[in-house]
Parts: structure tokens; sequence; C-alpha cells
């Protein structure tokens, strides 16, 4: 996360530097940062001089402004990070509660329905970065991560560096969608798309990566474009993955090694005997 001296206050540098003491990851930082701002916006005064009572009149406020469980939890954890380790001020979140998040099954698509989404893909890019997805189980920020050399056809493997977690793993890599790549790599070859050794899945400059945010706006296209009817996501197609897998029969500790999880909470209940 690179920010310049100029457009920080003391307090947020403060902020960043303890959060990069610990090694947070750029995006939990950025998340982090935004928490607090938005906070700030809401007292109207710089946060460092909130009171027990400030925190509690947002924690309403978010809840009758109708923010999800996952966000409301995801904002007390970075006010949480700020108040206890930048301010050193433990005691001003003792009325700050974490809400229950319920637990829903997951959308899955049919294997006809996610070759309808892939085919729906605007252009071979995206078309391509969603066969990995789903072919490889991984998630929109290790798709767009991915590089040329990641691609390993002796070993039939996909190099995932630093996915969730910041673990290094490594993913299957099919015959079909081997040659899905392969047909991508010419392609963009050919056009001046792809530098050598460059991103798998470059942006409109090549020199950057395809963003997640523009994965997933393409996935949301494609969806509509199929009439799929159903809400998907991303995270969908991992989801997909996984059940495919197990539906052929797949051990689930082959599958929960293949996506980088320690275990598989969104599959029904009796597919987890025994995966202990």
């Amino acid at each position: 996360m690179t920010h310049t001296s100029q457009d920080i206050s003391p307090l947020r540098q403060h902020m960043i530097d303890d959060m990069r003491m610990r090694k947070l990851a750029p995006q939990t930082q950025a998340g982090y940062v935004r928490v607090v701002r938005q906070f700030a916006a809401f007292l109207g005064r710089p946060p460092d001089t909130a009171t027990v009572e400030d925190l509690r009149r947002y924690q309403l406020h978010l809840v009758d402004h109708g923010i999800s469980p996952v966000s409301l939890n995801a904002a007390i954890i970075g006010l949480k990070f700020f108040f206890e380790i930048t301010l050193n001020q433990p005691e001003l979140m003792a009325r700050m509660r974490p809400v229950r998040v319920p637990r829903t099954l997951p959308v899955v698509l049919s294997p006809d329905e996610v070759a309808r989404l892939i085919a729906a893909a605007g252009n071979l890019k995206h078309q391509t970065a969603l066969s990995v997805a789903y072919g490889a189980g991984l998630r929109a920020s290790e798709v767009v991560a991915l590089k040329v050399g990641d691609v390993d056809s002796q070993r039939m493997t996909l190099r995932v560096e630093q996915g969730k977690g910041r673990r290094d793993r490594y993913a299957m890599l099919s015959p079909v969608l081997l040659e899905r790549l392969r047909v991508w790599w010419r392609v963009a070859h050919a056009q001046g798309r792809m530098l050598e050794g460059g991103w798998l899945f470059p942006g409109l400059d090549p020199v950057d990566p395809l963003s997640t945010r523009q994965l997933n706006r393409a996935i949301h296209a494609a969806a509509e474009e199929a009439h799929l009817g159903k809400r998907v996501s991303m995270h969908t197609l991992r989801h997909s993955f996984a059940t495919h897998l197990l539906e052929q029969k797949e051990d689930i500790r082959v599958i929960q090694v293949l996506l980088g999880h320690k275990k598989l909470d969104y599959l029904p209940r009796g597919t987890m005997s025994g995966a202990h």
C-alpha cells in the first residue's frame, strides 16, 4: 500500500505503520483505513477523540442503515485495530459487538450452467479467466495475480503465490484448461497484449494485471447474458468446482488442499463425515 506523506495525516500514518509492522496484506490495510475514515466522517471530528458512546452510536447507525452482518463485523475489526493497537485504548471498544453471520449454502451451478456462463463472457480473456477460476478452483484475487510463468505444463499445475492467508500452493491444471490457456496465450501474444513472463491476464495496459473489479463485472455480465436466473459471483465458480469434485467422489481432504482451505464449511453437513 503506497501513500505520499503530503496526503496523509500523522494519525493515519501511525496506523499505516502499525499495519506494516504486522505485515498485514495491502487489501487488509486499505480496508482498515477506509473503515476509520468512514467512522471519522460519521463523527465529524478526528477519530482519536471518540468516546465509548460515539462508537456505540456508530454501530447503531450502521445497523439502521442496513449494513450486512459481514460488513458490520469488518468495520468492527478495523476500528478494533485502530483503537486497540494505534491508540492503545482498548477500553473504547467495550460496547462494540460483532454480530452473528447467518449460515447459508452458496449458489452452485451445474456443469452445463458453468459452460453457458463461460461461453457468455464478453471476450476470450474473460472466458479464459473464468475457466481458470472454475477449472482450478481459484479466488478472483488469485486468478488476476497469475503470471505466465505460473503455468507448469510438465507437472500440470498452476502456482498460486500468496493466496488467502499469504500461503503459496499449487492448483490442478487439467488438459482442457491447459489448452484454453494456450489458445489465449497465442491470441494475446499475436495482439501484443501479453508481456514475456508478464501477467497471464493483463489489464488494458499489459504492465498491470486485470483487476478483481473488472473480473467481477465480467462474470455478472456473463451471468445476465446466459440467463441463469441465479445470483452468481466469482466465488460461485469455486463452490461449483468443489461441489462437482465431491459429486465425482473425490476425497474431501484432496478438495480442501486444492482450494487452499483448512475446512469446507459451506458443503452440506453430510459430506463432512470423516473429513477431520
